[in-house]
């Protein structure tokens, strides 16, 4: 594939599947097939993934899932880049799409979709409290003005942080959004349950929101964290300025990078002093490896399959 032919889509749909060994198995083949990389969880509450490819293979391989009624009206958010953003092609079975360990059915009961043209429109209301429901590392590098950050690492920690927070009679316009959308379909369906009256959430997320909302027009600030080697992208979904440690897989932030514990594919200031010698040796050994294949032009293709 040459520049800019290399499609990212993400996607979900929550739906009942049963026959998860089964579809996982004719997804990793058609994937392979089709030479598609990313990853894609599957559970028996729906389908979650990113993926990457050429845009004929891309069409292709969703036309195939929608046939499946299940997953018909099956939506992607699409980005571009020039270089492919993942290493490897993952299928995989999981309890949830989204770790929210909560017993809750967006399929019966979910927020109000806000289309990105009236979103501005939503979080400038003073009466609405608006919410980023992604995590600490997520939000550093950017969200919407105005919104409130929970400060938590992991989705799983958003229902406490609701209960511990949040109160229905006093929170009674609720606005959410997270970077595809998928977080905010629990997160609204919990707090329905919860009792909140009224909870908004950006339809498609940040990455829709971006594609659809003029530059000059948008109330978002900072870059969009992505779950692929971009790390990030920004207001027109280009490859963003932010690096991720190879040790750690944390963002990097400013200056980390000039930091004597920084070294390029093996570690930063937050993970150095927790590397063993064998496992910084091991991550340097990758790296070289890894650099060595793409002056060869060369890609490994993994293929995954597991529970």
């Amino acid at each position: 594939m040459t520049s800019r032919e290399i499609v990212v889509s993400a996607f979900y749909k929550f739906a009942a599947i049963d026959d998860i060994d089964a579809l996982r198995s004719e997804l990793l083949a058609r994937c392979i097939e089709l030479e598609m990389f990313g990853s894609i969880l599957i559970a028996p509450e729906g389908i979650n993934g990113t993926i990457a490819g050429a845009r004929d293979a891309t069409d292709e391989l969703f036309d195939w899932l929608r046939s499946d009624e299940r997953f018909a009206e099956l939506t992607t958010k699409e980005s571009f880049t020039n270089e492919m953003p993942f290493k490897r092609m993952k299928v995989r079975r999981k309890n949830e799409i989204v770790t929210l360990r909560q017993d809750v059915d967006p399929t019966s009961v979910v927020g109000t979709y806000v289309d990105p043209a009236d979103w501005n429109e939503v979080i400038s209301d003073p009466e609405v409290f608006v919410i980023d429901t992604r995590n600490v590392e997520e939000i550093s590098i950017g969200t919407f003005t105005g919104a409130v950050d929970p400060k938590t690492d992991a989705f799983s920690e958003f229902a406490d942080w609701v209960d511990d927070t949040l109160d229905p009679s006093t929170h009674t316009k609720v606005a959410m959004f997270c970077t595809g959308g998928i977080r905010c379909e629990k997160a609204s369906s919990y707090m329905l349950e919860k009792g909140f009256p009224e909870v908004l959430h950006l339809n498609g997320g940040i990455l829709n929101y971006l594609e659809k909302v003029p530059a000059a027009e948008s109330m978002w600030e900072g870059e969009c964290f992505v779950f692929d080697e971009r790390v990030s992208v920004d207001h027109n979904l280009n490859t963003g300025s932010y690096e991720l440690c190879r040790g750690c897989r944390r963002v990097l932030e400013e200056g980390d990078k000039a930091s004597p514990e920084f070294e390029d594919g093996v570690s930063c200031p937050a993970c150095f002093g927790g590397l063993t010698p064998e496992k910084m040796e091991s991550l340097r050994e990758r790296h070289r490896q890894q650099r060595a294949a793409e002056a060869r032009g060369e890609r490994h293709v993994g293929q995954v399959l597991d529970s």
